[in-house]
């Protein structure tokens, strides 16, 4: 499946970071030579102190969107400040005949970066809808003695994640980026939600959001990090979800034993178990009588 030009090299994610370097770059600039660059976007003197303001602003935003800590709350101020800035400019620009056209460049300049600010916060915020009032933030990990280009090429082909997480009914690949999922739900229903990879980088990451619509919106992203010395792969997954029901469902969810946690460290179990052995070990239940299967670890993993 070929990536779009969405995933990847330009995602938002991607792209935060990019506005989040130019924002101390910015911010620098202005806290450090206020006057020459006041002069070069055609602005008076008297405007140093606001500017030394507008760059510690800067700063702080672009610390915040690098710190990947609600990233898109601080692309938002970010968006906030722009407007600070057209602001300025625009009272500049009626006051100031002779500095008419360095302003209009600066003016044009600061518009497009807001427009870049505005996009990516949109975005940001769609992926992090999941993450809302009422989520479960879920977040496991793995070691398997494979290499992460063979992890990553099985676990992309979306159609063999039913192999190895058991709450899965089936993936139906739909477009480059989306799919449709169909997973186990309460009480033998079923639930279902249109995907799509909103970050990808061949070998070493995957991130998705649940389209509108789902019936259990969720976001999440899967990692694939060389171990130490050589030793495999470590596979790291982290999800948000808004069980139905809120706070209660999830509950309820736990107590009948289908709580998020415990389903994905046991999918990264059976994960590795397919990746390292070819097949998952079934053998709970078995006719002599054993109410638990024959490993340990894995009935500790179900049972945990």
């Amino acid at each position: 499946m070929a990536n779009d030009g969405r995933v990847g090299k330009w995602s938002p994610e991607r792209m935060a970071e990019g506005l989040g370097w130019f924002s101390i770059g910015l911010g620098v600039a202005e806290v450090l030579a206020p006057r020459q660059l006041g002069r070069m976007i055609g602005l008076r003197r008297k405007h140093t102190f606001l500017l030394r303001l507008l760059g510690l602003r800067e700063i702080a935003s672009g610390l915040g969107i690098l710190s990947k800590q609600r990233p898109a709350g601080w692309l938002w101020s970010r968006v906030g400040g722009d407007a600070l800035d057209l602001a300025l400019l625009g009272v500049s620009l009626g006051a100031n005949d002779r500095r008419r056209g360095r302003l209009t460049a600066a003016t044009a300049a600061v518009a497009g970066v807001t427009a870049l600010d505005l996009f990516c916060s949109q975005e940001l915020s769609r992926t992090s809808k999941a993450a809302g009032d009422g989520a479960v933030h879920v977040e496991k990990s793995v070691t398997i003695n494979r290499s992460a280009e063979e992890l990553y090429r099985f676990w992309r082909n979306f159609q063999n994640l039913p192999r190895f997480m058991s709450h899965l009914v089936s993936v139906e690949v739909t477009g480059p980026t989306r799919s449709h999922w169909i997973a186990k739900g309460p009480a033998g229903t079923t639930v279902e939600w249109d995907a799509e990879i909103v970050t990808e980088t061949p070998n070493e990451l995957i991130s998705w959001r649940s389209l509108d619509g789902a019936d259990v919106a969720n976001a999440g992203s899967v990692r694939f990090e060389r171990a130490p010395g050589g030793r495999g792969t470590i596979v790291r997954v982290k999800m948000q979800y808004r069980p139905m029901g809120g706070a209660v469902g999830a509950t309820v969810a736990k107590l009948l034993g289908q709580a998020p946690e415990k389903q994905v460290k046991l999918d990264l179990y059976q994960f590795k178990q397919v990746m390292e052995t070819g097949e998952v070990a079934r053998t709970e239940g078995q006719p002599a009588g054993r109410s638990r299967s024959t490993s340990r670890k894995y009935d500790e993993l179900v049972r945990s």
